[in-house]
């Protein structure tokens, strides 16, 4: 079993680095913590969207996916390792194919926007882009595996369409944005 916290104010960071799972120091500011940061916040995120009321199946999807995004925060703190699998970038496949599935084809662009929980999952979405983007950073100056990539990838796209599930959850439906272009259309 691997060592669990005992003390949380270790005052080691105080010199502006901080420890990685392979006992090496990193600064604070590396691409390495700021990809560690983005994956904890959206991990954050997702716990705050599952205090909502959701579907059994939207929550026990979203339960999952925290512990897959503990599991990648593990793997970016120490290089080297794996710990997201191809399983779990095929589970988010799986559920974004079985989610869309039953939603309208989209003509317009959306705003984020709608009930709380799809407007959460708004957030959710745009932190799981952030993220995406700290990782391609580390990738591009350190070599990492592809799977974290991709989950958060297929991620964001699965908390799109999920957005899209949430609004429509007791009648709703997505909140259109009215483009220029489209009024100018219409009145043609």
């Amino acid at each position: 079993m691997a060592n669990r916290l005992s003390q949380i104010a270790t005052r080691t960071g105080d010199n502006g680095t901080t420890g990685l799972g392979d006992n090496t120091r990193v600064s604070k500011d590396s691409l390495r913590v700021h990809a560690m940061g983005d994956v904890d916040e959206l991990n954050s995120h997702i716990g705050v969207l599952l205090c909502e009321e959701l579907p059994a199946g939207v929550r026990e999807l979203l339960v999952e996916v925290q512990h897959q995004l503990f599991n990648l925060g593990g793997e970016l703190s120490i290089p080297g390792y794996e710990l997201i699998k191809p399983e779990a970038v095929a589970q988010l496949d799986a559920a974004l194919a079985e989610h869309n599935a039953q939603l309208p084809r989209l003509a317009e662009f959306i705003l984020p926007a709608g009930s709380r929980a799809a407007s959460l999952a708004h957030v959710c979405r745009t932190v799981a882009r952030r993220a995406e983007r700290a990782v391609v950073a580390l990738g591009a100056a350190e070599q990492i595996k592809d799977a974290p990539r991709q989950y958060l990838n297929r991620l964001s796209d699965l908390l799109f369409v999920l957005s899209r599930v949430l609004n429509r959850m007791n009648g709703g439906d997505d909140v259109y944005w009215k483009s220029e272009r489209m009024v100018r259309m219409a009145q043609e």
